[in-house]
């Protein structure tokens, strides 16, 4: 048999991993993408390859956009719930991994432990996608990255407010926004704020990018010159018995256009969706001029093409 020259097997775990570059070709080839898809261009780079989906949690913007991108790339979906695959319970998931390697040419996974997508990398022999764990959410914030480059014609130097709870998605932002030289204020109640550790490597980030990494208790604070307010649900999916609570203590945090006001005046407004009017952002805000969150959500689908076909491509 002849030796393959595949390149080195690579993952999109978290985007700590990614340096500038990458994130920067990644947004580039999503733009070239989202044209050829405007213009009817097929691209069907990815033929005959099968991607696994694997839910643990539930989603709309993920499923969609992986399953009608892998059918744009020429491959094909397989969507498996958690009643499909008993990922680290009646299976171990490096079992799962080396089995479902044997079978497909990528994974995607959503769920709810980032150790069982790092252990799934670990064994897999096939590119692994972490499409959201309760500490990372790194196909959101490529999207949003691209979003912001779309609007603005840049992403270094400009400064993102994130206003709510310290989740996977300022996780990422924090990540994501440190790595091209963004600035970041984040404002949480005190007991919400992102997790030490992450904040730590965003610092550790800006000192290479330039960025600064601000975390406050005071949504004026981060809103103030932002050039990009961000705010999420306030309440994720496993929280829902810290509902009331959470309810009371983020009221203070509702992104409404009295706050909004003091970002710049050509500031742009994003949320990963789905979001919920009149409690994290009001309807003024999010169904506003400057809202951008169902572009943010279209380029989901254009972001996720590009991390399938550099993974996939060529393995």
């Amino acid at each position: 048999m002849k030796a393959t020259n595949k390149p080195p097997l690579r993952h999109l775990v978290n985007l700590q991993d990614y340096d500038e570059g990458e994130i920067y070709d990644l947004i580039n080839l999503a733009f070239r993408l989202k044209e050829e898809q405007k213009k009817g261009i097929p691209h069907p780079i990815l033929s005959n390859k099968a991607l696994g989906m694997i839910f643990s949690k539930a989603s709309t913007r993920t499923r969609v956009s992986f399953e009608v991108g892998i059918h744009q790339l020429g491959g094909y979906g397989l969507f498996l719930n958690s009643s499909d695959i008993q990922l680290g319970r009646g299976e171990t998931i490096e079992d799962t991994a080396r089995v479902l390697s044997r079978y497909l040419d990528g994974i995607m996974i959503r769920t709810y432990a980032q150790e069982d997508v790092e252990e799934l990398a670990k064994y897999s022999t096939i590119p692994i996608i972490n499409g959201l764990t309760d500490m990372f959410h790194p196909c959101q914030i490529l999207a949003d990255l691209m979003t912001i480059y779309e609007s603005k014609g840049k992403l270094k130097g400009l400064k993102l407010a994130y206003v709510g709870d310290g989740n996977n998605v300022a996780h990422s932002l924090l990540i994501g926004c440190t790595k091209v030289g963004m600035n970041i204020s984040i404002a949480c109640p005190k007991g919400y704020e992102p997790h030490k550790d992450v904040v730590a490597l965003a610092i550790g980030n800006g000192k290479s990018s330039g960025s600064l990494v601000n975390i406050t208790s005071q949504p004026k604070e981060a809103v103030s010159d932002a050039d990009i307010v961000y705010t999420d649900v306030w309440t994720s999916m496993g929280q829902e018995n810290e509902s009331n609570e959470r309810l009371k203590v983020f009221a203070p945090y509702q992104v409404n256009q009295k706050l909004f006001s003091l970002a710049k005046p050509d500031a742009i407004f994003l949320h990963c969706l789905p979001a919920h009017r009149g409690e994290e952002v009001t309807s003024e805000v999010i169904d506003g001029p400057q809202s951008l969150v169902f572009e943010e959500a279209e380029n989901r689908l254009h972001i996720q093409k590009a991390v399938m076909v550099s993974l996939m491509s060529e393995q």
